[in-house]
């Protein structure tokens, strides 16, 4: 019995292991994403998901500017992986996060949670969500993945779009519409 319980508390302290995720350059994003918008995230409201497995957090969204996809309604909502519910929390490493009153780009995309109809989500965790920060230069679009170590893709890349400094957030949504007005579907 006293090795059973040693074996269970060591298992509980173990980390576990990490989100990989393979780079993605912003033409794959854009190709492999059902709409990119520009907006602000206005509330979260976190849950227990179907079977009560996972937590679940629903973002209502504001848009701005829609730079790939169908004109949405004014808001939508977005489904996160994660959050917090009573006293129990779920953190999955390398899932975006959307804090209530910041602007983002987001690389949206509808995906089948288990036991659930389709949501609209960032697929592509933090590698499709773009905080836009003010900076001396005016605003500027950060990958949340330049925080976040990402494995080279199939060229050698592994910095994210705009590196740790991001980029202009009007080069950005101009790179955006450019690559989905030439139909360019660059998947690497």
């Amino acid at each position: 019995q006293w090795a059973a319980a040693f074996a269970i508390g060591v298992a509980s302290i173990v980390p576990a292991g990490a989100t990989t995720l393979v780079h993605m350059s912003l033409e794959k994003l854009v190709a492999t994403n059902e709409m990119v918008v520009l907006g602000e995230a206005l509330e979260a409201h976190s849950y227990w998901g179907p079977g009560a497995s996972l937590i679940l957090t629903d973002v209502r969204f504001a848009v701005s500017e829609v730079l790939k996809g169908e004109r949405p309604e004014k808001e939508l909502t977005i489904t996160l992986p994660g959050g917090r519910v009573g006293d129990r929390t779920h953190v999955l490493v390398g899932t975006a996060v959307l804090e209530p009153g910041n602007s983002y780009v987001l690389f949206l995309d509808r995906v089948k949670l288990p036991g659930a109809t389709p949501v609209l989500a960032i697929r592509d965790h933090v590698q499709g969500a773009f905080d836009v920060k003010l900076a001396k230069d005016g605003l500027r679009a950060v990958s949340q993945a330049a925080e976040h170590p990402l494995v080279p893709d199939a060229i050698g890349s592994m910095e994210p779009p705009g590196g740790k400094e991001g980029v202009r957030l009007e080069t950005l949504i101009r790179s955006i519409r450019e690559i989905e007005r030439s139909g360019r579907q660059e998947v690497k």
